[in-house]
Protein backbone atom coordinates (compact mmCIF):
# COMPACT_ATOMS: atom_id res chain seq x y z
CA UNK A 1 0.00 0.00 0.00
CA UNK A 2 1.75 3.01 -1.29
CA UNK A 3 0.83 6.91 0.05
CA UNK A 4 0.57 9.84 -2.38
CA UNK A 5 2.53 12.48 -1.23
CA UNK A 6 1.16 15.90 -1.78
CA UNK A 7 3.90 18.96 -1.44
CA UNK A 8 1.89 22.20 -0.30
CA UNK A 9 3.46 25.54 -1.97
CA UNK A 10 4.71 26.56 1.91
CA UNK A 11 6.16 22.86 2.00
CA UNK A 12 8.38 23.49 -0.98
CA UNK A 13 9.98 26.79 0.02
CA UNK A 14 10.61 25.00 3.56
CA UNK A 15 12.17 22.18 1.66
CA UNK A 16 14.13 24.61 -0.62
CA UNK A 17 15.56 26.20 2.08
CA UNK A 18 16.33 23.02 4.28
CA UNK A 19 18.26 21.40 1.34
CA UNK A 20 20.50 25.09 1.00
CA UNK A 21 21.65 24.95 4.64
CA UNK A 22 22.06 21.20 4.59
CA UNK A 23 23.49 20.14 1.38
CA UNK A 24 24.93 17.30 3.06
CA UNK A 25 21.59 15.23 3.74
CA UNK A 26 20.40 15.31 0.18
CA UNK A 27 20.62 11.90 -0.24
CA UNK A 28 18.86 10.91 3.28
CA UNK A 29 16.05 13.24 2.44
CA UNK A 30 15.47 11.91 -0.77
CA UNK A 31 15.60 8.09 0.61
CA UNK A 32 13.14 9.35 3.42
CA UNK A 33 10.31 10.30 1.06
CA UNK A 34 10.65 7.64 -1.00
CA UNK A 35 9.98 5.01 2.54
CA UNK A 36 7.31 7.63 3.72
CA UNK A 37 5.83 6.59 0.06
CA UNK A 38 6.28 3.29 0.41
CA UNK A 39 5.35 2.43 3.88
CA UNK A 40 5.25 5.27 6.30
CA UNK A 41 4.89 3.12 9.18
CA UNK A 42 8.30 1.83 8.26
CA UNK A 43 10.34 1.10 11.70
CA UNK A 44 13.48 3.20 10.46
CA UNK A 45 10.92 6.42 10.04
CA UNK A 46 10.16 6.37 13.76
CA UNK A 47 6.59 7.34 12.44
CA UNK A 48 4.34 9.21 15.45
CA UNK A 49 1.62 11.37 16.33
CA UNK A 50 3.35 14.63 17.93
CA UNK A 51 1.30 16.44 20.68
CA UNK A 52 0.07 19.88 22.03
CA UNK A 53 -0.49 22.26 19.46
CA UNK A 54 0.93 19.72 16.91
CA UNK A 55 -1.74 17.15 17.97
CA UNK A 56 -3.06 17.32 13.87
CA UNK A 57 0.45 16.19 12.74
CA UNK A 58 2.50 13.70 12.71
CA UNK A 59 6.58 13.27 12.40
CA UNK A 60 8.61 11.06 10.64
CA UNK A 61 12.94 11.25 11.56
CA UNK A 62 15.55 12.19 8.66
CA UNK A 63 18.09 11.55 10.71
CA UNK A 64 18.37 11.99 14.69
CA UNK A 65 18.62 15.18 14.59
CA UNK A 66 16.23 16.05 11.64
CA UNK A 67 12.28 15.70 11.12
CA UNK A 68 9.82 16.13 8.47
CA UNK A 69 6.32 17.12 10.15
CA UNK A 70 3.02 15.91 7.80
CA UNK A 71 -0.47 15.11 8.13
CA UNK A 72 -1.36 11.77 7.69
CA UNK A 73 -5.03 10.63 5.63
CA UNK A 74 -5.31 7.53 6.42
CA UNK A 75 -8.52 6.85 4.64
CA UNK A 76 -7.06 8.44 1.28
CA UNK A 77 -3.58 7.06 1.52
CA UNK A 78 -1.75 11.15 1.49
CA UNK A 79 0.52 12.34 3.33
CA UNK A 80 0.18 16.21 3.37
CA UNK A 81 4.21 17.32 4.13
CA UNK A 82 3.94 20.42 6.37
CA UNK A 83 7.64 21.13 7.35
CA UNK A 84 11.26 20.07 7.36
CA UNK A 85 13.76 21.24 9.89
CA UNK A 86 15.56 20.57 12.72
CA UNK A 87 13.77 19.30 15.82
CA UNK A 88 13.31 22.67 17.35
CA UNK A 89 12.49 24.15 14.02
CA UNK A 90 9.58 21.52 13.02
CA UNK A 91 7.71 21.60 16.87
CA UNK A 92 7.67 24.92 17.63
CA UNK A 93 4.48 26.82 16.22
Amino acid sequence: MSYTLIFTDSYKKRAQRFARQHPELKEQYRKTLMLLAQNPYHPSLRLHQLKGKLAALHSVSINHSYRITLEMIITEQEAILVNVGSHDEVYQD
